[in-house]
C-alpha cells in the first residue's frame, strides 16, 4: 500500500504528530509528507512544562522528542505557525488560516486538545494563566518568584503539579476546586484524601466546593479573585487548570464521527477511510472516550500510522499516566471502575503506598501507586494476563508481590 500513497498531511505537531511522523518514516514511507503546527516549536514533550520548564531546571532543547538531525532527516514540508481551519473531504484538501490549500492522499488528526477556560475574559487578564505549551510555561515561570502569591483555579493534575512547582519555588499557594474532592475524575476518594493531605503538608491551601469563581484585573497587574460574589483574595498571578479541551472541532466540521471525540476504530481510522486520528483527540478503541496522556498519544499515533501504511495495527493498551508531586511520583494505570470492586490500600511505608481496585472477578481493574514504579510495571502484566488476584495478598505489605508474577 505504500508505493500507493505519494502524499501525507498530518495536523498537529505535538507527541502523537511527532510519533506518526517519525513511525511513517522509520517504515518506508518515501513519499512527501506535510505537516501543519499551530506552534513554531514542535515535536516537543509536554509532561515537563507544569515541572521542570516551569522551574526553570529544563529548557526548551531539552523538551525535543528527537535529535533536530532526526528531524531533519525526516524530510517535512513544514506549515508553521498556522492553522488547519477546513477539511475537504472530497477534493482531499485541507485550507489553512494563512490562506493555503494543501493537497492530501492519507490525512492523519493529532490536533490534541486545548486548555479550557470557562470564562472568555479571563483570558484578557495579564495575570491569569494556563500551562499547555512552552510558550505557556515561560511566561508563567517568570512570575513564580518566592513570597508571591498563587491561585490555581481547579485541583486536577496539572493544577496540582504546578502548585507543587511553585511551593518548591517558595510562593504562597492556595487552590480553589469546584468540587468536593480533589481529581475527582480520575480518582477514588481514598486518593483524593492522599492528595489533599500532601499539599496541606507542604503549606498549600486547599479549598473545596468552592462555589462560582470570577476573576478581574487590577491597576496595580494584580489579580482579584471572588467566590460567588464576594472577594476571596489578590494574587500576582492565576493559574487556570480546569481541564481540557478536545480539539475535534476540525474533523466534526467535515462531518467525521465524533462524540466527545473523533470516533476511530482499533487502528486509527475515522469514518473517512482517508483519515485517521490519534492521541488527545482520538477515541480510544475499547474504552470509547479520549484519554489525555504521552503515553496513549505516543503508542496509538504508532499504531495509526502504521495502519495508515498498510500495516494493520490494533491499538488497545491500558491507560497509563503520571504525576510527580514533590517527593512523590505517582502513577495511574487502568480507568476507574463503575461496578462492584474491592477497594485496596497497600501501604509499605517511606512513601510508599498504593490504591488498588479489583473488579468483581478479581483482576485488576485500576492501581494508583505512589513511589512504587515496580509495582505498575507488575500491574501491567496482571492486566495483559486476566490474572484473577487474592485481595488479602495484595492488602499485605509484608507479602512480596513478586509470588503474583504471571
Amino acid at each position: 500500500m505504500t508505493n500507493r500513497i505519494s502524499r501525507i498531511l498530518i495536523i498537529g505537531a505535538g507527541q502523537a504528530g511527532a510519533w506518526a511522523a517519525h513511525t511513517l518514516r522509520q517504515n518506508g514511507f518515501e513519499g512527501e509528507l506535510a505537516l501543519v503546527s499551530n506552534e513554531d516549536q514542535v515535536f516537543y514533550e509536554r509532561p515537563p512544562l507544569s515541572k521542570q520548564v516551569l522551574a526553570g531546571e529544563m529548557d526548551a532543547a531539552a523538551t525535543q522528542l528527537f535529535p533536530s538531525e532526526v528531524i531533519e532527516a525526516m524530510n517535512i514540508e513544514w506549515h508553521k505557525p498556522d492553522t488547519a481551519v477546513a477539511i475537504d473531504r472530497v477534493r482531499r484538501e485541507v485550507r489553512l488560516a494563512s490562506g493555503k490549500v494543501l493537497g492530501y492522499d492519507k490525512l492523519m488528526l493529532t490536533t490534541g486538545s486545548r486548555a479550557r477556560v470557562p470564562v472568555r475574559a479571563w483570558s484578557e487578564i495579564d495575570g491569569v494563566h494556563t500551562v499547555r505549551t512552552l510558550a505557556d510555561a515561560k511566561r508563567l515561570g517568570e512570575t513564580l518568584l518566592p513570597g508571591r502569591r498563587l491561585a490555581i483555579i481547579g485541583g486536577g493534575w496539572i493544577g496540582l503539579e504546578v502548585a507543587a512547582t511553585a511551593r518548591k519555588q517558595g510562593l504562597d499557594v492556595t487552590v480553589f476546586e469546584l468540587g468536593e474532592r480533589l481529581c475527582a475524575r480520575s480518582v477514588v476518594p481514598d486518593v483524593s484524601d492522599f492528595l489533599h493531605q500532601l499539599h496541606s503538608d507542604q503549606g498549600v491551601d486547599v479549598r473545596l466546593s468552592c462555589g462560582a469563581i470570577d476573576l478581574a484585573g487590577t491597576e496595580q497587574g494584580a489579580v482579584q479573585l471572588s467566590l460567588d460574589g464576594i472577594a476571596a483574595g489578590r494574587f500576582d498571578a492565576v493559574v487556570v487548570g480546569a481541564g481540557a479541551e478536545i480539539a475535534s472541532e476540525l474533523g466534526r466540521e467535515a462531518g467525521l464521527d465524533t462524540t466527545s471525540g473523533l470516533v476511530v476504530d482499533a487502528c486509527g481510522k475515522t469514518s473517512d477511510p482517508d483519515i485517521y486520528a490519534a492521541g488527545d483527540v482520538a477515541i480510544h478503541p475499547e474504552l470509547g472516550y479520549c484519554i489525555q496522556s504521552w503515553a496513549n498519544a505516543q503508542n496509538q499515533a504508532i499504531s495509526a500510522a502504521l495502519s495508515l501504511l498498510g500495516q494493520e495495527t490494533p491499538y488497545a493498551d491500558v491507560p497509563w499516566l503520571w504525576s510527580d508531586q514533590y517527593h512523590c511520583n505517582i502513577q495511574i494505570l487502568g480507568a476507574p471502575g463503575n461496578g462492584e470492586g474491592t477497594e485496596i490500600r497497600r501501604d509499605c511505608g517511606d512513601g510508599k503506598v498504593s490504591f488498588i481496585r479489583l473488579g468483581a472477578d478479581n483482576r485488576l481493574e485500576s492501581m494508583i501507586a505512589v513511589n512504587d514504579a515496580k509495582l505498575i510495571k507488575l500491574g501491567k502484566r496482571w492486566i495483559k494476563a486476566r490474572m484473577q488476584l487474592p485481595a488479602e495478598i495484595l492488602a499485605d505489605p509484608a507479602q512480596n508481590l513478586m509470588q503474583l508474577k504471571p
